[in-house]
């Protein structure tokens, strides 16, 4: 489940890259279906967030975040600068209502891990995966 990045991309990212913050939004397996969340227009959270994002992050679904348990998995992993200022990625799961989305919008617009403090309903959301999960995704 290695993300791992070669040549000129991968330079880019351990220079930082783009600056911004990344939002990854777990879409390919079970997270992304009515049947393991029903209710939920997954395909309309992932345009909301890409649009409130737009110029501030970059917002890419991926097929598999293996955690599965926490279905709607969502990951904000810092910009360069945050991440200099001690930011990490930070794990929210079941993140199945509109609010939970523009709160997490709102906080990596303003600047995410790092920058700023998230809006303490956010802690509801947030977990900690395995360190094998958490490494698979920062390659």
């Amino acid at each position: 489940m290695s993300r791992r990045r070669s040549g000129a991309e991968g330079a880019a990212a351990g220079r930082g890259g783009t600056g911004r913050c990344t939002v990854t939004v777990c879409r390919g397996c079970c997270c992304g279906t009515p049947e393991k969340v029903p209710g939920l227009d997954h395909a309309a959270q992932l345009t909301g967030l890409r649009a409130a994002l737009a110029g501030v992050a970059e917002v890419r679904p991926v097929g598999c975040l293996d955690a599965c348990e926490r279905a709607n998995v969502i990951v904000i992993q810092p910009s360069p600068q945050g991440r200099r200022a001690g930011g990490r990625p930070v794990w929210l799961g079941q993140v199945n209502d509109e609010e939970a989305a523009r709160d997490i919008a709102a906080w990596v617009a303003a600047g995410g891990p790092g920058a700023v403090e998230p809006p303490g309903v956010l802690d509801l959301y947030a977990f900690s995966p395995s360190r094998r999960i958490r490494e698979s995704l920062e390659d």
